[in-house]
């Protein structure tokens, strides 16, 4: 990190906004790991955590001898994915229709694919919920850019509708979206390019694809631990996007400088800051030479997520290395 005697540059800022949960330092007693079918796959707030005491037909909320950490498991009585998803789903809409929870007010009866570290697939839940326990998000973004003649690499991005659930009227990525049940991750890619752009198939044939990025970032809403696959896709001069789908209003081609200059503002999505900065960083516009945090830049754009969402249960800490059991005579 940088001394406290040097300024620290606005990226940098950024980049520690975005991850202000990662950076926050939460003591155990503070966070819970929420376990599916002995699996962990999200973190609880104590406050969330308090709430979900009254379903304890749906909730086990317990302490684990071994790690000396509260933990929030869904009812292992409960048999399949089905099963699991139908019982969480109905506490969900009760929750909401007490107003308790701001993060319910997005529901859009979308769902999302609630997998195991190996990626089964446990249960599905409203992508409105997702952030009240803490499940890990992934999604697609495209960066649509063009090579201008006079201005160089230029990028265009999106408004999003005023009346989306999330971010309204913020400005963001010129295409994005989460992945959602039944869909994989190129295919979420085009699926989204023809719905907020209206790319068509002789251009988005060109996608490639540029990585990820993951970052871990809190609001009032809840936790949002994103990895987001991105993708390059280089357009005509003369294309102009336009949307399908009713959830963008308005598209603008900046200069790669300018576009640096709108991050910064708060017009722009703060959890699609990370993909514009990437796709900085990866054409030459942000360097070691222009940057003093270039490297703690960089690392934010690439939190570790895996390594919250270790929790272990008692059988599988009584695993050796070698893959046999300990002797706890």
């Amino acid at each position: 990190m940088a001394s406290s005697d040097v300024k620290l540059s606005r990226l940098f800022r950024l980049a520690q906004k975005f991850n202000n949960f990662y950076l926050a330092g939460y003591q155990k007693g503070e966070i819970h790991p929420f376990l599916v079918e002995g699996q962990q796959v999200g973190l609880i707030k104590s406050d969330i955590a308090k709430h979900l005491l009254k379903y304890p037909e749906v909730f086990c909320i317990r302490d684990c001898e071994y790690t000396k950490q509260g933990i929030v498991e869904l009812n292992p009585a409960f048999r399949d994915y089905s099963e699991r998803t139908e019982k969480l789903d109905k506490i969900l809409r009760e929750i909401r229709s007490n107003d308790i929870f701001s993060a319910l007010e997005g529901w859009r009866d979308e769902y999302y694919e609630v997998k195991s570290w190996d990626y089964k697939s446990l249960l599905k839940m409203d992508r409105s919920a997702t952030c009240l326990f803490g499940v890990r998000k992934y999604g697609v973004d495209i960066n649509g850019y063009v090579r201008h003649p006079t201005h160089g690499i230029c990028i265009w991005l999106q408004q999003r509708s005023n009346t989306k659930e999330t971010w309204p009227g913020k400005w963001d990525n010129m295409v994005g979206g989460g992945l959602s049940v039944g869909y994989g991750i190129h295919e979420t890619a085009v699926k989204e390019a023809a719905e907020e752009a209206s790319i068509p198939s002789d251009l988005i044939k060109n996608l490639v694809s540029a990585g990820c990025v993951s970052f871990f970032f809190e609001s009032d809403r809840g936790l949002f631990p994103n990895t987001e696959y991105v993708f390059d896709l280089e357009l005509p001069i003369d294309f102009v996007p336009h949307n399908a789908d009713g959830e963008v209003q308005a598209f603008e081609l900046l200069p790669a400088s300018e576009c640096i200059e709108k991050v910064f503002t708060p017009d722009f999505k703060t959890t699609s800051c990370p993909v514009v900065i990437d796709f900085l960083i990866r054409h030459g516009y942000i360097t070691p030479e222009n940057e003093l945090h270039f490297t703690q830049i960089v690392e934010l754009l690439h939190v570790p997520l895996q390594s919250l969402y270790t929790y272990k249960s008692r059988t599988e800490q009584n695993i050796t290395e070698n893959g046999h059991m300990k002797n706890n005579k």
